[in-house]
Order: structure tokens, then sequence, then C-alpha cells
């Protein structure tokens, strides 16, 4: 694993990564999203469904109950020829398109109020009413929906009535015949169950439309989103392997290291995965060592704890490893380490010590620190001297490996001046909130450069116990865990 990850580097560095041939989202990827903002869906999925089983319980119930008539051509000739008959079914079929707006109308409702004493408008029951004349038929179908099952029963027969009673005596002025006649084919019947609401249909309607509005949403965050959320995010933009992962741990916010004050739990186990896979780099030319560059997108990301356990990791290995830092614009090793750091590498790249001055050990007699010491106003001036050159190349000849945690790249390219003697360049993001747009700005400006991230390290990772809860190793989880209980308790 870690020999494929070093082969993917390698050949980052001698051939820059292209870009996708094809930017199109895939399947997998669409599923990569949600995954990631699986809560964002859940949340919404929930919030949807709640709201339509709310939405449906607080429904008043209904009841529908329908009437139908029939339409037929009454004839005051009792001799009706065939030619009489078809103009009156043609009549008919005229004349009944226009009862569905006849049948709510005041003259058509009234009659029915009055009749069943109903304490409501003839605006108000027509909004009770539906009536519809099937296309090409001569049936007209009433329906009345109310609260009551009886009374929409009652009320459907009281309009096919009173709609009945309109069409045959009151369309006409006094005296004429009507020459169509509705009669009652289908009576109402009381309804024994609820048309509404309808929770079986609301229900599917609430889980499909919240899966449909979840996913919509996480796609939506992802578009709006300005930070990292995970590794992919990552490589993505930056193009180069994933070579660590570091779980959020309070051990890390201390000044101790996870090897030195913890080597059996999982933190020193990540430290020393990415210890092996640089042991794979390509060491400087002409010499056995290899120069790591540590940085960031952004400031708070944790390059300089992921420097100094690094550092630990590999002098626990056995390796000469000189650990310096080069961000003179806002020094952390010391502090990081609890050592003395008043003096150090800008007292040597002014010419006012020596490096054997200001070098001192830790931990192990193989694992030197060269601490920044105070901020100088010319950071940039002082790392780019030929002092500088000098100071790192005596280095390279002399260790196995020569770590520098440097300033992050949306403060200062600082990391471009060391990548000129050759080596691995080590990007440390933390999940949310490693921005995207500085990683999309450092990507182009090392393509610019003609320069490539050997690896990624990504803080703050998730942590996913669960491929081990079956086996053997799940002992050294269950051991971080009580370590993490007993430093509460000591606090």
């Amino acid at each position: 694993m870690a020999e494929n990850a070093i082969d993917q580097q390698a050949t980052g560095l001698s051939n820059p990564p292209s870009k996708h041939v094809n930017d199109s989202m895939s399947f997998t990827d669409l599923l990569g999203i949600l995954r990631k903002h699986l809560i964002t869906l859940v949340i919404t999925f929930v919030i949807v469904l709640g709201l339509t089983i709310l939405y449906t319980a607080m429904s008043p119930v209904k009841y529908t109950s329908t009437t139908q008539l029939f339409a037929t051509y009454d004839s005051s000739n009792e001799s009706t020829s065939s030619a009489e008959q078809y103009n009156g079914s043609s009549y008919i079929m005229n004349q009944i398109q226009s009862y569905p707006n006849l049948a709510k109308t005041s003259s058509v409702l009234q009659p029915v109020i009055d009749e069943l004493h109903l304490s409501v408008n003839a605006n108000q029951l027509a909004s009770q009413v539906s009536v519809t004349n099937p296309s090409n038929t001569v049936f007209v179908n009433i329906t009345v929906t109310s609260q009551d099952p009886s009374a929409a029963a009652r009320i459907a027969d009281s309009v096919a009535a009173s709609l009945s009673n309109v069409v045959e005596k009151s369309l006409y002025a006094s005296g004429s015949h009507s020459s169509v006649k509705l009669s009652i084919v289908e009576p109402a019947t009381v309804p024994t169950s609820p048309s509404s609401p309808k929770w079986v249909f609301n229900i599917l309607a609430g889980l499909v439309g919240g899966l449909l509005i979840g996913v919509l949403a996480a796609l939506l965050k992802n578009v709006l989103s300005k930070k990292i959320h995970d590794e992919n995010e990552v490589t993505d933009i930056i193009k180069a392997p994933v070579i660590g992962r570091i779980v959020k741990d309070d051990m890390l916010a201390g000044p101790s290291l996870a090897v030195v004050s913890e080597p059996g739990s999982p933190i020193a186990e990540d430290f020393r995965r990415i210890r092996t896979n640089l042991s794979f780099s390509t060491p400087v030319d002409g010499t056995n060592c290899r120069l790591v560059v540590v940085t960031s997108a952004g400031a708070s990301e944790g390059k300089t704890t992921t420097s100094v356990n690094i550092a630990a990791a590999l002098a626990e290995d056995g390796a000469r490893v000189l650990l310096v830092d080069a961000d003179l614009r806002h020094p952390s090793v010391s502090n990081k380490l609890d050592i003395d750091g008043s003096a150090g590498l800008t007292h040597v790249l002014s010419g006012q010590a020596s490096v054997k001055d200001v070098i001192q050990r830790y931990w192990k007699p193989n694992l030197h620190v060269l601490p920044a010491g105070p901020k100088p106003p010319n950071a940039s001036t002082l790392l780019n001297s030929p002092m500088m050159s000098t100071l790192l190349a005596n280095a390279i000849s002399q260790y196995d490996y020569v770590l520098i945690d440097t300033a992050p790249m949306v403060v200062a390219n600082d990391a471009v001046i060391f990548m000129r003697q050759g080596g691995a360049l080590v990007m440390v993001c933390r999940r949310e909130q490693t921005l995207k747009r500085d990683l999309r700005e450092i990507g182009e400006e090392l393509n610019t450069l003609d320069m490539t991230v050997t690896g990624i390290v990504l803080n703050y990772a998730r942590e996913n116990k669960k491929t081990l809860e079956k086996s053997n190793y799940y002992y050294y989880y269950n051991a971080s865990e009580k370590n993490k209980a007993s430093r509460k308790r000591k606090k």
C-alpha cells in the first residue's frame, strides 16, 4: 500500500498530474457527496416527513358522497322522427357541458340551503360541491365533501334534485317546455370512511419528497461549501495522494508527542504510517538524505503538530533527524516541544550564532531540533539568503531526514524556497477548516512553478473504528479511549 502511494508520488514529481478529462459527476461521486453530507440529508428528510405528518394530522377529516344524473331528450311530440332524435341528442350534448357551472350557482344551491336549513351561503356551499360531466357522455356527477358523512349524502342528493328542477322548469320562459330531463340514476350513499386526509398517500409523498429535497439540500450544501469535508475534495484540487489521516485527539493539543507519551495509541500508529510512506520518497540527488518540507494552506491547520510528531516517529525508527522551524513569521516548534526558543535559525542566518550553538537534542540522541528564534523583520530575505542554502546543504549531508516546518502557503510561499533543493512537499489540510479557494490558488501557483505536492496529511479526519471492531486490533482503540478518559479525569 505504501509502495503504491509513493509510486504515485514519484510519478507526480516527474509528470504533473493532468486535469480530469471528464468533469461530469458520476454515480460514485454523487454517493460520496451524499455520504459526506449525510447529516444534512437526514435532517432535511426528517423535517419534510415530520411536516407532512403534522399537516396530515391537523387536516380536518372529510367525507365525500356522489350522486349521478343522466340527461335525456324529452320531446312533446309522441311520434318523434329519427332526425329529431338525432338533433335532440346533439342538443343535449351541447347543453350538458354547461351544467357543471350551472350546478354551483345560487339558483341551484339556495333551494338546497333552504331545504336542509344549512348555516352557509351559496358561495360557501359551492366550495363543497364538485360537478363533472365525463367527456362524450350525458352523465352529470355531483360530489359533495363535508365533515359529516350523512350531510354529504343529503346535500349531494338535494343538489341533484335542485339542478334537475332548474333544468326542467326554470331555464326557459314561463310556459315553455324543457327538452332536457335529468334523472337520478345513482343516489348518494353515506360514506363509511373519510376521503381526506389521505394518510397513505401523504406519507408516501413525504417519504419521496423528503428524500428528493434531502438530496438537493446535500448537493446545494456541497456546492456552496467553502471548506473541505473529506480527503476526496483535497485530492481533487491538489491532485496528490493522501499519505496520512490524523483524527482529533486532545493529546495533540498539548506539548506532548503521540509517539513519546503514548507509543501504543492509534494516533502514534497514524504518524508511523506517515513515516513509512515518507521512507519511500526519493532522497536528495547525490545523498542518502530525504528532505521533507511541511506546510499547510492556512493557519491553525496542524502543520507544526504534524511536523514534530513525524520527526519523533522517524527518530524512533533510528534515523538521524533534524527538525527545522523555518516559520519565522510565527514560530511554534519550541512551544510545541516545550524547549527554549530564544535562540535559533534567525541568529544563524543573521550571522549572530553558529548552528551548533542553537541546535538542541530532544527525546533521543538522534533527534535534533533547530528552533526559529525571535521573529525577524525580514523573514523572506533571510530564508532566501546564501547562508540558508549552505545550512540546508550541510544538514542534508549529515542527517537521514531533514524536516522543515514552513509558513502556511497563503501567508508566504517559503516552502517553494526549500523545494529547490529537491525533496518531498507535504501539505497538511484540516477538515472543516481548510478553504477550497486557498487550495485552488496554491495548486495553480505550484503548477506555474512546475512543482507538485508529494502527499497530503488530512488533519481532524473522521474516526472510523467499525472496520476494526471485530478484529484483534480493536484493543488499540479501547486503550485510546481509556487514556482519553484518564486525561479528562486528571484535568
